[in-house]
């Protein structure tokens, strides 16, 4: 029996998925445990369209991420921190400050948990970190600390 899967199920799919299953395990598990509906032409139908409509979306998504990586690359970030005579600053840089940064100066809200810093930040200078856009797209982000 061919069923659509409305969820994604454990060895055997993901959602939106077409399968075939025997038709007991179909009848008696997934349709009324709702992880699943009957492949009927109209069901196949309300199939594509779905498909169609989550392509255009991630079409626009990933032309969001393109501009957005665009604009990160133009140029530093800056972040100001306390520094001592020496040069070095007080504690280190965090992915909170720079996703701050990147709100305040470019304009983009920016998951703190999507920034990944390359090394340890404790200097004044230039540094990298490395933003983690999902869909496998990621871009290195140059940054610039500066005394307050």
């Amino acid at each position: 029996m061919e069923v659509i899967l409305i969820q994604d199920v454990d060895n055997l799919g993901s959602a939106n998925e077409k399968v075939v299953v025997k038709s007991g395990y179909a009848r008696n598990y997934l349709i009324p445990q709702k992880f699943a509906i009957e492949a009927s032409p109209s069901n196949l139908k309300q199939l594509d369209e779905k498909l169609k409509q989550l392509k255009k979306k991630e079409e626009k998504l990933l032309a969001e991420i393109n501009q957005v990586i665009e604009k990160l690359k133009e140029g530093p970030v800056r972040i100001g921190a306390k520094t001592g005579t020496s040069g070095k600053i007080f504690g280190s840089i965090t992915t909170v400050q720079i996703a701050r940064a990147i709100r305040d100066q470019k304009g983009y809200e920016i998951d703190r948990r999507r920034i990944h810093i390359l090394e340890e930040v404790k200097e004044l200078g230039t540094h990298k970190a490395k933003i983690d856009f999902s869909s496998g797209n990621e871009t290195e982000l140059e940054f610039e600390v500066v005394a307050e």
